[in-house]
């Protein structure tokens, strides 16, 4: 079992396992979770004690028993050991000689400590364990855990359909969907998106609390909703609902309730109506639109795309140009290296002087310096730049180009 493991697992369920275990190391088998619940066991005869027959058809260890490892130090063992534990017949109880190993998560990078998941019992029959069975059921541990993890880890049928139907993983047909988690496929519905405020973080434990707090309150809110989460966002879907004053009131409510108990601050974007589920992952694309182009606006804790659309449609253009080198304007350069040379501020004069919408008083009041000292730099500007400013393409440009510049730089991916 040493080398193929990563193949077994990949194979074959927690039963056939268990099979497997008797077959080779002898004896019978029994799989059970960290409470002592039956999970899987291999074929009994006519050697199986009365601990394994009870075991099995009460799906759990008798508690007498259970007792007994606890004062024997067997269950500690276990819990805190990766060695094999050799339990003793038990002649006045009826119970033969057992070989136990601990079954623990497989240790990557996000764990810091292997979990334990439960136990593999192998019980002695009418003949002596074979000589390698300690090594099988090391080799079985580690399958087992990996299988246990899988299982634990795998979403759900209904989790897998909830995500589809916002639009993660396959395409799926919203009516079958609709029909599968009971949702009304017809009429309207909302989709809310909440993320984490900007300069949040939180651990991938406080994302999976959260997720779960969401779905208890929009399941209070509405009981047929559903919801999931997808990388860093939890999404809501509340099927039959066409009131955007209603839900902006309620997201209100819930993220001053996340304020209020001082755990993670949180903004929300909304679509609604949607016309139907069909447009659910639409829906989706349209509050991570939002969603995207909102982080650094403090103001815009709950919003929708139309209350959005200059920033989104913004910084949706920012992006285009971002991505592709030639619609950068090289010229700016040269400006910001005349500032770095000379000690000077013309980036800001001019910044200055473009939100005041080129009011040169109000610039220079803003910038507390005299408007003809403005009015030089703006030459300053000009002939570095080689634009007019009281040109309204040069100064659109320049405004376009000023503000790529004040986008915070994306974090380069690691590894």
């Amino acid at each position: 079992m040493g080398g193929d493991g990563e193949e077994v697992a990949a194979d074959i369920d927690l039963f056939a396992l268990a099979q497997m275990i008797a077959d080779h190391a002898g004896g019978m088998v029994s799989i059970e979770d960290p409470r002592s619940h039956v999970l899987a066991y291999s074929a009994s005869d006519e050697t199986a004690d009365e601990l394994r027959v009870r075991s099995i058809l009460g799906r759990e260890g008798p508690p007498e028993y259970l007792s007994l490892l606890r004062q024997w130090g067997v269950l500690d063992r276990l819990r805190d050991t990766d060695e094999i534990v050799d339990v003793p017949a038990h002649d006045e109880l009826n119970i033969k000689r057992r070989l136990a190993i601990g079954i623990r998560r497989p240790t990557d990078a996000r764990a810091r400590a292997p979990r334990v998941l439960g136990a593999i019992w192998l019980q002695q029959g009418d003949r002596p364990f074979h000589p390698d069975a300690a090594e099988i059921l090391r080799g079985a541990a580690a399958v087992a855990g990996r299988l246990i993890s899988r299982s634990l880890d795998a979403p759900t049928t209904e989790a897998l359909l909830i995500r589809r139907l916002f639009g993660a993983g396959a395409a799926v047909d919203a009516a079958a969907v609709a029909n599968a988690l009971h949702l009304p496929s017809t009429g309207p519905a909302a989709v809310i998106g909440f993320a984490l405020a900007s300069g949040e973080h939180a651990s991938g434990a406080d994302r999976a609390a959260l997720g779960g707090v969401l779905r208890l309150r929009a399941s209070s809110f509405r009981g047929d909703s559903v919801s999931t989460a997808i990388g860093d966002r939890v999404y809501v879907l509340l099927p039959g609902y066409r009131s955007e004053q209603a839900l902006t009131a309620w997201t209100r409510q819930l993220i001053e309730h996340f304020d209020t108990k001082g755990s993670l601050s949180l903004r929300a974007a909304i679509a609604c109506p949607v016309p139907d589920l069909g447009r659910v992952a639409d829906a989706r694309a349209e509050v991570d639109r939002v969603l995207d182009r909102t982080a650094a606006s403090p103001a815009s804790r709950v919003t929708t795309l139309a209350e959005a659309r200059t920033a989104v449609l913004l910084g949706e253009v920012l992006d285009l140009v971002a991505a592709r080198a030639e619609l950068r304007d090289p010229r700016l350069g040269a400006l910001f290296d005349y500032d770095r040379k000379h000690s000077a501020n013309l980036r800001d004069s001019v910044e200055t002087y473009l939100r005041e919408h080129g009011d040169v008083r109000d610039a220079a009041a803003a910038l507390c310096v005299h408007p003809n000292t403005l009015r030089y730099r703006l030459r300053r500007v000009e002939d570095i730049l080689g634009m007019n400013l009281d040109d309204p393409a040069d100064r659109l440009l320049l405004e376009i180009q000023l503000a790529l510049h004040r986008r915070p730089r994306k974090p380069e991916a690691s590894g």
